[in-house]
C-alpha cells in the first residue's frame, strides 16, 4: 500500500492511494481533489476526457470527508501541497460522507471541542499531533540513548505526594485511593534499584483551574537519578530540551509550517545556553524598573501595530470589490489573519497592566503565578531555570541548602510566555530529616513508611525532574492553549467526547 509522505519514490509511477477528501473543487471539465490519507495531503487532478463515466461521476459526488480510492501517476509539481500531485486514472467511492460540520469557516471553540473526534482531521490539528508524536519519541531516544531504563509508576496511590487537595479520590476494593498526581516517589525507589530510569505515563490534578496551561489529565515525563546533585540534574534538562528540539526542527519541519510556527525563536536555543538564576535574583528583575518600563513600551508598541492593522484592514477591502478572484482570496485570508492578530492585541490590552500589576507588588516568599513566569521569562529568548526557592513553598520532599531556607529546587520556564514546563530537585535524602518534614507537613508517616526505607537501606544523593507534555508540546508547536496537545483533553468542565 502506497501513502502520500511516500510519492517523492514513485514519481511517474502509477499508484493507489487510500484515504478522504480533504476540499474539493470542480472546474468544468476538471475536478481538484485535496486527498489525505493521514500521512499528508495531495492533490489529484480529475480530467473528464481521462477517466470512464464511471470515475467521473464518483469524481463529482464527492463531499468532505467522503473516503475513497485514487489511482493515478505521480507527477513532480513544487506548486501543488506536498510537491506533487495525481494524474487521475480511476476513482473508487468507499462512502459518500454526510454533510461534513467542520467547515472552512470560523468555529466557535466550544464548538470544535464538542466535535474534538472530527477536529483532529483539520490540518493544523494533524500536525499538532505529529509534533507531539517525534516529541515523544525524542525522549525515549535522549534517555535510552544515555543508559536509562523505562519503567512504570502506579496510577492507583495510597499518599498523595504533593499534598491531597489536588487529587482526584476513588475507591480501591473498599480502600480509599487517589488517581497518582506523580510518579516520583516510586521513581526514586526505582532508581535506588537501576541507577537511571524514567517514567512516562499519564497523571492527575484536581486543581480546579480554567487557564490555557492547566488540563486535569496530561502526561509526565519523571527521570530519577542516583548520586545526581541539584547541578547535574539542571544539566541534564537543559540537554534533554535542547535535545527534543532539534529534533522536532530537523524532522518536523512540514508540521510546524503549518502551524505557521516562528521556528527563528526555537533554533536561538539550540545553541545558547539557558539562563539560570536564583529565586531571590528573579524577584529582583520582577520587581525592577526596567521591567516595568518595558512592559510599558510593549504597551505602546502594540496601539501602534493596532492602528497600523486596522489601516491595512480598510485598504485592502476597498480593493476586494474589483479584485480578480485569486486576489480576493488573498485579501480574506490577510483580513481573518489581522483579525486574528488584532484579538491577541485587545487580550494583550487586557494582561500588560495585570502583568505589570502583579510583577510591581510581588513580594519574595510567594509562589509566581503565570503572568509572573511570562513577564519574566520575555525578558529571554531560552528557557530561564530558577533555583534556590523558599523552602516554605516546595514539598517536603526537597533537600535544603546549608541555610536550611531555601529547596535546592529548580523550575524551567518556557520562553514566550509558555511558563513552567518542568520541575524538579534534588531529593532529601537524610532519614531524619525525611522524619521532621513529614510532621511538619502534617502527613500521615505509616503510608510513607516504604518511602522512608529508601533512607534506611542504602541512602544516597539524588534528584530528578518532571517534564509535562502538553505544554512542551504547546510551547514547540506555538499553540495558545493546552486543549490543542492531546488528542481529547480532560479539564474541568470537559469530560467529553
Amino acid at each position: 500500500m502506497i501513502y502520500i509522505n511516500q510519492l517523492a519514490n514513485h514519481v511517474d509511477n502509477t499508484v493507489t492511494l487510500k484515504g478522504w477528501v480533504y476540499n474539493y473543487r470542480s472546474s468544468g471539465s476538471l475536478v481538484f481533489i485535496e486527498m489525505r490519507d493521514g500521512t499528508g495531503i495531495t492533490q489529484c487532478v480529475v480530467a473528464k476526457d481521462d477517466v470512464s463515466e464511471q470515475a467521473w461521476e464518483a469524481a463529482t459526488s464527492l463531499k468532505q470527508e467522503s473516503s475513497l480510492e485514487i489511482t493515478g501517476t505521480v507527477k513532480a509539481d513544487e506548486r501543488s501541497v506536498g510537491g506533487h500531485e495525481i494524474h487521475v486514472s480511476d476513482v473508487n467511492v468507499i462512502q459518500i460522507a454526510e454533510d461534513y460540520p467542520i467547515t472552512p469557516k470560523d468555529h466557535g471553540v466550544e464548538f470544535l471541542m464538542n466535535n474534538r473526534h472530527l477536529w483532529l482531521r483539520s490540518q493544523r490539528q494533524w500536525a499538532a499531533m505529529r509534533v507531539r508524536n517525534e516529541i515523544i519519541f525524542a525522549i525515549h531516544t535522549f534517555f535510552q540513548e544515555r543508559n536509562f531504563v523505562q519503567m512504570d509508576s502506579p496510577i492507583f496511590t495510597g499518599n498523595a505526594a504533593e499534598g491531597s487537595t489536588t487529587l482526584f479520590e476513588t475507591e480501591f476494593f473498599e480502600e480509599p485511593a487517589y488517581l497518582a498526581q506523580t510518579g516520583q516517589l516510586y521513581g526514586e525507589a526505582m532508581a535506588m534499584a537501576h541507577a537511571l530510569i524514567y517514567t512516562f505515563g499519564p497523571t492527575f490534578r484536581a486543581e480546579k483551574s480554567k487557564t490555557r496551561r492547566h488540563l486535569s489529565e496530561f502526561w509526565m515525563i519523571e527521570p530519577e537519578m542516583a548520586y545526581y546533585d541539584l547541578k547535574m540534574n539542571m544539566d541534564l534538562a537543559e540537554d534533554m530540551i535542547r535535545f527534543i528540539v532539534k529534533t522536532v526542527l530537523e524532522k518536523r519541519k512540514a508540521e510546524l509550517d503549518i502551524l505557521e510556527r516562528d521556528t527563528s525563536k526555537l533554533e536561538a536555543l539550540v545553541e545558547n545556553p539557558f539562563i539560570r538564576m536564583t529565586y531571590t535574583e528573579a524577584v529582583d528583575i520582577l520587581t525592577s524598573d526596567a521591567t516595568a518600563q518595558m512592559l510599558d513600551d510593549m504597551m505602546d508598541s502594540r496601539k501602534e501595530e493596532e492602528k497600523a492593522m486596522k489601516q491595512e484592514r480598510e485598504e485592502i477591502k476597498k480593493e476586494h470589490g474589483s479584485a480578480k478572484k485569486w486576489r480576493k482570496n488573498q485579501i480574506d485570508a490577510r483580513i481573518k489573519e489581522i483579525g486574528s492578530r488584532l484579538d491577541q492585541i485587545e487580550e494583550d490590552y487586557r494582561n500588560i497592566p495585570q502583568w505589570k500589576e502583579s510583577a510591581q507588588s510581588f513580594e519574595w516568599g510567594n509562589d509566581f503565578g503565570g503572568s509572573d513566569e511570562t513577564v519574566l521569562t520575555m525578558q529571554y529568548d531560552v528557557p530561564v531555570m530558577v533555583t534556590h526557592w523558599p523552602a516554605e513553598i516546595k514539598a517536603f520532599y526537597m533537600k535544603r541548602d546549608e541555610s536550611g531556607k531555601h529547596a535546592l529546587g529548580v523550575d524551567v520556564l518556557a520562553p514566550e510566555g509558555y511558563g513552567e514546563i518542568i520541575g524538579g530537585s534534588q531529593r532529601e535524602d537524610d532519614l531524619e530529616l525525611m522524619h521532621e518534614r513529614i510532621e511538619e507537613e502534617g502527613l500521615d508517616k505509616e503510608v510513607f513508611e516504604w518511602y522512608l526505607d529508601l533512607r534506611r537501606y542504602g541512602t544516597v544523593p539524588h534528584a530528578g525532574f518532571g517534564l509535562g507534555l502538553e505544554r512542551t508540546v504547546a510551547w514547540l508547536c506555538g499553540l495558545a492553549h493546552v486543549r490543542e496537545t492531546i488528542p481529547f483533553p480532560r479539564m474541568m468542565g470537559r469530560l467529553k467526547p
